[in-house]
């Protein structure tokens, strides 16, 4: 990827906060270029690969429920840009009009075969999709919906300096969130008070200590999260 100019960013991003993040970056702007050139090729190997498995996955979706294949909500990446995410539908149609948009353990909300889909984060591989078009990296902080990114403090917005990520070390540390939340009565609040702050300790570090290196470190890390 092309780190912008700092007077090109948005202007809600031109603060004391976000330079120090721009500052370390700017100086790895090598590894950035690799980190996008690894993304393309193995995306592109991984959907060679996995074109016939995700047909087989969409079939098993039509036929368990109602509803599209894919699963479509805006999110936010580079620079405040917004997309449409590409997920495997794992929960009813029209599922977030029935409840909020965090998923929590035990979610009536959820289909049979998308609670398999979840448990092995095989609903995530569309978004390889993504990673192709350039909205997506393999590591990077998770895309949220802008109604989470209006809660982001001045720092946070660093986060919105590299591409959203499939994965990240805060989604590994996170990774039971479901849970965690599911005995909270307003999961909107406590997601915003307590688990963003948290999860963007992780995520700010991780942008400060970018490196080509700890992308591949955290994608290890990823498959024995998955896979334990």
């Amino acid at each position: 990827m092309r780190l912008k100019r700092w007077d090109d960013l948005p202007e809600y991003m031109k603060c004391d906060e976000v330079k120090e993040y721009y500052d370390i970056l700017s100086r790895k702007r090598f590894q950035l270029a690799l980190k996008r050139g690894f993304d393309i090729i193995l995306a592109f190997i991984m959907l060679i690969f996995l074109t016939l498995p995700m047909l087989v996955v969409a079939v098993l979706i039509k036929v368990d429920s109602r509803g599209p294949v894919f699963f479509r909500q805006e999110r936010v990446t580079t620079y405040g840009k917004l997309f449409k995410i590409h997920k495997f539908r794992t929960m009813v149609n029209d599922a977030e009009k029935k409840g909020t948009q965090v998923t929590t353990k035990g979610d009536s909300r959820i289909t049979k075969i998308g609670e398999k889909l979840r448990k092995h984060r095989i609903d995530e591989l569309p978004q390889l999709f993504d990673v192709l078009s350039g909205t997506m990296s393999f590591v990077g902080t998770r895309p949220e919906t802008t109604k989470y990114v209006q809660h982001y403090t001045k720092e946070m917005y660093a986060t919105l300096l590299l591409p959203a990520g499939i994965t990240s070390e805060a989604s590994i540390k996170f990774k039971d969130e479901a849970e965690m939340l599911a005995e909270v009565t307003d999961i909107d609040k406590a997601y915003i008070e307590q688990v963003l702050p948290a999860k963007m300790k992780w995520n700010l570090e991780s942008v400060k200590k970018f490196s080509i290196g700890r992308d591949f470190g955290t994608m290890i890390k990823t498959v024995f999260a998955v896979f334990k």
